[in-house]
């Protein structure tokens, strides 16, 4: 698997796609693989000409693990009495570090949860790699706003099992908790995938301090404010995970953002949303100059 260095970190990437193509970076959520993104959405994307780019963050799957940092205290952390080992700015370097490997002057970014904030922050440290953004499942960092249910706070927080079927069994729950109402739960596909990902990078001390690095970063809403680039604001109305404030404020707060809210959405991306979010990517790099072409009608708001 080709490797980037980020400040001395391994980070991890896979491509797909035509490399002449406007290249995507997707950024996943906490503690997500690089194999999270389905292989539908992927093919969606690279059908519409995009050469799409998809690492594991730093603490994620086959990036470098920062496990000599130990536990962080989130509690600690929300205090302001203990920092964790890396913010998201850094998480955000970690995705500019696979456009450096690559030769990738900038990119589409695409990021979902978790990876909606990095998003946003590649985008505000570094503007000239971020050709449009899309912050999906997101939120700005305001504690007022996106904030989880608080059964989707207790599985989050739940102690990780060291069997390896009981901590399966626990990641196919939480992604049922947190699916689309409207479009249904694949439990065959979901174990298959979150057995899969366990055997590749079983790693639940990484996802607690990509946490950490989420509330020592603070609001992003001001330097929001700055961005001038085509954006996309996804999220659903029924996700419990972020709550759709978290997405309206993102939208508010960018310049000319467009908001595509969905009905029954929860926290997934459901493979009957794939050809719309692709359209909706392809839609949004055209404004940006770039020639990713929509196959189908424009994704309604």
């Amino acid at each position: 698997m080709p490797e980037a260095s980020a400040g001395g970190l391994r980070i991890c990437y896979e491509t797909e796609g035509d490399p002449a193509g406007p290249p995507v970076l997707l950024v996943a959520g906490l503690g997500a693989q690089l194999t999270w993104w389905p292989p539908g959405l992927r093919a969606a994307l690279a059908d519409r000409g995009f050469f799409v780019i998809r690492y594991d963050n730093r603490d994620a799957g086959k990036s470098a693990w920062l496990d000599e940092a130990g536990e962080v205290d989130l509690l600690a952390v929300l205090a302001g009495t203990a920092r964790p080992p890396y913010l998201l700015a850094d998480l955000a370097a970690d995705g500019v570090a696979v456009l450096d490997a690559l030769g990738v002057p900038s990119a589409h970014v695409l990021g979902v949860s978790m990876g909606g904030m990095i998003a946003q922050a590649i985008a505000i440290e570094h503007p000239a790699r971020v050709r449009t953004l899309t912050s999906a499942m997101s939120t700005t960092g305001d504690p007022a706003v996106g904030q989880p249910r608080p059964d989707i706070v207790e599985m989050l927080l739940s102690p990780r099992p060291a069997d390896r079927a009981a901590a399966i069994d626990q990641g196919v729950e939480l992604s049922r908790a947190i699916s689309s109402p409207a479009f249904g739960f694949d439990e065959p596909e979901t174990r298959a995938r979150t057995s899969a990902e366990y055997d590749r990078g079983n790693h639940p001390a990484g996802a607690g301090r990509q946490l950490a690095a989420i509330l020592a970063s603070g609001d992003r809403s001001r330097a929001l404010r700055t961005l001038a680039l085509p954006v996309l604001v996804l999220h659903g109305d029924a996700d419990p995970m972020v709550d759709v404030s978290g997405g309206r404020a993102t939208a508010a707060a960018i310049p000319g953002a467009r908001l595509w809210v969905v009905p029954g959405l929860g926290h997934d991306l459901p493979p009957a949303l794939f050809d719309e979010i692709a359209d909706a990517a392809a839609a949004l790099a055209q404004q940006a100059g770039d020639d990713a072409a929509p196959v189908g009608p424009p994704a309604a708001d």
